[in-house]
């Protein structure tokens, strides 16, 4: 069976609910709306705000997001309580305010806009802590700090305020090889949930060969595959109750550690030839350059 685009997900605020989609285009920093507004905390003593994820935060978990097409907007809610509902622009206005500066894991002082007080306000009291609400202009350009790049192939890498690069990649069958090691020890399969990957690819493959893609054609649009996305205690958290586990970390470190890092899906960068393009699901997936992966692939 040919690979086909599954499933494309974007998250438009960064560790909330993911959004699916039928169709995605490709900017230079990642999927269009994916992770360009960030939860921080406010800084003591005037300095960077520090972002905030599930990792510390598990009631993250438990917020969902959509996209109101027509009205160009955001809907935020608590799963417990559905009728308190926080309305976003989903691209907001320029405001003449001075940027917010804030830390994403290396990347330091990253210039951020402030949305509206009101959404500060809702966010503090539904995750019963004080958190500001920012978002990503186009003017931000905030670089790729991993040594994991293809400088020949894309100048100056970008990304929104995902972790460490513009779009993960996971495919059906990786999947579908973690389950059935976890067979004996979950209720129920695991989700892709869990892992919050951008693009989801069925058809017929060893289990985590995205590791070996060096380059690749989706939907038409060019993407370059850097490293493996090393896993943290995110996963581990029930994306439908916000409860944490020991699983599937603890299954994926008997075949996917190397050294001290576990490993599932592959990070991947844009083609700049191919931001603006559109991909959509169901369009094929071509893998045009294969590369030696991390560990080995297959079961």
């Amino acid at each position: 069976m040919a690979l086909t685009i599954n499933q494309l997900i974007i998250y438009p605020i960064k560790s909330l609910g993911g959004v699916s989609v039928s169709e995605a285009v490709v900017e230079a920093g990642g999927l269009r709306h994916d992770r360009r507004y960030m939860l921080v905390e406010p800084s003591a003593d005037g300095q960077s705000d520090t972002f905030i994820t599930q990792r510390t935060v598990h009631r993250m978990a438990l917020i969902e997001v959509s996209i109101n097409v027509p009205d160009n907007e955001l809907r935020v809610w608590h799963r417990h309580s559905p009728a308190d509902v926080l309305t976003l622009p989903l691209v907001p206005p320029p405001t003449p305010e001075a940027p917010v500066s804030v830390t994403i894991w290396d990347s330091e002082d990253v210039p951020a806009q402030g949305v509206d007080p009101a959404a500060d306000a809702w966010f503090s009291r539904v995750l019963e802590k004080p958190c500001r609400l920012v978002y990503m202009p186009d003017t931000t350009r905030r670089a790729i700090t991993s040594r994991h790049t293809r400088p020949n192939d894309v100048a100056d890498p970008i990304v929104s305020f995902a972790d460490g690069f513009p779009l993960l990649l996971i495919t059906q069958s990786s999947l579908d090889e973690l389950n059935r090691r976890l067979a004996d020890s979950v209720d129920e399969p695991l989700t892709m949930a869990r892992f919050r990957p951008n693009v989801i690819v069925e058809g017929l493959c060893w289990p985590h060969d995205e590791d070996t893609w060096a380059a690749a054609d989706l939907g038409g649009a060019m993407f370059y595959g850097v490293k493996p996305c090393v896993r943290c205690v995110l996963t581990t958290l029930d994306p439908a109750t916000g409860e944490q586990g020991k699983e599937p970390l603890r299954t994926l470190a008997t075949y996917r550690r190397t050294e001290a890092k576990i490993l599932f899906g592959e990070n991947f960068m844009p083609d700049l030839d191919s931001v603006g393009q559109t991909i959509r699901v169901g369009e094929s997936v071509r893998v045009l350059e294969r590369k030696e992966p991390w560990l080995p692939i297959g079961v």
